[in-house]
């Protein structure tokens, strides 16, 4: 199972820090370096748990920059945010430049305030996603591109240079519930569901999933999905948040407690795991990936038993 590593905190966030931690992150052996997008969310969500977070296109650009191999991952891109030819040259630019490390990690979003900030319908959030993903599939597969948007008309529009994963970087899709595996059926190459009860799921505007087992189920009907739509369901990733992906929480269990844990994960049919390093401290930050690194990532890949 693949790890991928994300934060976006005060001192990590300067130019030295946040090279200094995504080399760390490549040297430690995580495949992925991940930020999630919040343009505008409210003062009542960031101090009742949110979090700081930088634009993460923009971001993963300077991480690709300072980096040679650890792709880039956006942790959820929200697509109904922005204008979907705008969105996909941002995406075909960090793409070409990063020499094709971009994952694309997208999400229909749940705050109805920062939709309101930014001056989207927060009802039309499903329908915009789906019109996104749309062009994002096509928009680079022909010469030029026509479509009749919601809010937009493309009349043989073209998107060049585009990226160099062809026809576009893999687009990996958020939520729990059905209809984001129909999503993934329909247009995705992963689906990224959280591990969560239900109350954490009613605030985040998801369905509850709180285990491997109930994990496994969903990936099944994910299977079947993918083969009604004839697509090859062993080529689909599976991405997984987790209580145990807050690198705090996980701190109290031992290594083997956390290797259990992915090893149930990996038998559900998870092939990538989220780990979320505190950034408080950007030395605190480098060690945390080191030893995770070292006690778990490199683990796995010398003993053919563990993930």
């Amino acid at each position: 199972m693949r790890s991928g590593s994300g934060t976006a905190t005060r001192n990590c966030t300067d130019p030295r820090g946040m090279t200094r931690f995504v080399r760390a992150a490549e040297e430690a052996g995580f495949d992925a370096v991940a930020f999630t997008e919040h343009p505008a969310p409210s003062a009542k969500w960031f101090s009742g748990g949110g979090h700081a977070s930088l634009d993460p296109l923009a971001a993963l650009a300077f991480c690709a920059a300072a980096t040679q191999r650890i792709r880039l991952l956006t942790y959820m891109l929200v697509l109904p945010y922005r204008n979907p030819l705008l969105t996909a040259k941002t995406i075909a630019t960090v793409d070409r430049l990063s020499g094709g490390r971009l994952t694309i990690g997208v999400g229909g979003g749940y705050l109805r305030s920062e939709f309101g900030a930014v001056g989207v319908d927060f009802q039309e959030r499903g329908a915009l996603l789906d019109e996104a993903l749309e062009v994002l599939g096509e928009l680079w597969k022909a010469e030029s591109y026509r479509i009749e948007g919601r809010h937009f008309t493309a009349r043989g529009q073209v998107s060049l240079p585009g990226p160099t994963q062809r026809p576009h970087p893999p687009i990996w899709v958020g939520g729990n519930s059905r209809k984001a595996r129909q999503r993934v059926a329909r247009a995705g190459q992963g689906w990224a569901p959280l591990l969560l009860g239900e109350r954490l799921a009613e605030t985040a505007r998801t369905a509850a999933l709180s285990s491997p087992d109930e994990l496994a189920t969903a990936v099944a009907e994910l299977r079947e999905l993918l083969e009604q739509a004839g697509r090859a369901a062993d080529r689909i990733d599976v991405q997984v948040h987790s209580p145990q992906t807050d690198f705090a929480r996980r701190a109290t269990l031992s290594i083997d407690e956390h290797r259990h844990h992915l090893g149930e994960l990996g038998d559900a049919g998870a092939t990538w795991f989220v780990v979320r390093i505190p950034g408080g401290d950007l030395a605190a930050a480098c060690d945390a990936v080191r030893a995770y690194g070292r006690d778990v990532i490199a683990a796995a890949h010398t003993d053919p038993n563990r993930r």
